[in-house]
């Protein structure tokens, strides 16, 4: 299992605590890989791309519009966090319906 997110974010210290064996991969770091960010935007959409946060606000329209892939490799920090990835199954955020589906 791996989670991907951000070192100094609440919510994915929160996940990183309940999952201790998942691997952590912080996304301004390592990135995410293409594969896995490419199906993630197929199960989540426009849900991955977080548009209430700052890196948001601080972006011009021209950037918004771009393409959620490139807007994502550009700015890492725009992904909804957690991402959290077992085999073939991903869960975006960590609300309860998160928590549940892997048993917590």
């Amino acid at each position: 299992m791996r989670i991907y997110g951000l070192k100094n974010c609440d919510t994915c210290r929160a996940a990183r605590k309940a999952l201790p064996d998942a691997e952590f991969v912080d996304v301004r770091e390592t990135g995410v890989l293409p594969d896995v960010m490419e199906a993630a935007l197929a199960q989540f959409g426009d849900k991955l791309v977080n548009t209430r946060s700052t890196t948001w606000r601080g972006l011009s329209e021209e950037e918004r519009a771009e393409a959620p892939l490139d807007l994502l490799a550009a700015h890492p920090a725009l992904m909804k966090r957690p991402l959290i990835v077992n085999e073939d199954s991903m869960w975006l955020g960590w609300d309860a319906k998160t928590r549940s589906a892997l048993g917590l």
